[in-house]
């Protein structure tokens, strides 16, 4: 991997952080994939939120800060319709926004145990 791209990765990570804290998302796991070969991006940025109007309003928060910020749009963002679960693409950088019963049954840091996991403080 070339350092622009760690780079640009690591801005976009960044941005996407400070999305989720704004509207108070907790739990932040940042999983570095890019040492696994299977990996489908290099990083995964996952958190919890208390209900579908939370994880709704987190998402909404993450795409502002990335796009006022990091000048980035999503390729594709699923799951508004129910905001259990809404994944937002950046092909980089995927972003898993959960309801806390939805992120403990799919259990994604198990998933991808042989990522580098940094756990972000909660701001609250």
């Amino acid at each position: 991997m070339t350092k622009s791209i760690e780079t640009g990765s690591q801005t976009l990570v960044n941005e996407v952080i400070k999305g989720i804290q704004e509207k108070k998302g907790s739990d932040i796991t940042v999983l570095d994939l890019t040492d696994i070969d299977s990996s489908i991006s290099n990083f995964f940025v996952i958190c919890a939120g208390d209900s579908n109007v939370h994880v709704e309003a987190i998402a909404d928060s993450v795409e502002e800060y990335v796009r006022i910020n990091a000048n980035e749009k999503p390729l594709h963002v699923e799951g508004k319709q129910n905001a259990s679960w809404i994944l937002i693409d950046y092909f980089d950088v995927v972003v898993h926004l959960f309801q806390r019963n939805t992120r403990e049954f799919y259990n994604l840091e198990a998933l991808w145990s042989d990522a580098k996991r940094t756990e972000i403080p909660n701001l609250f």
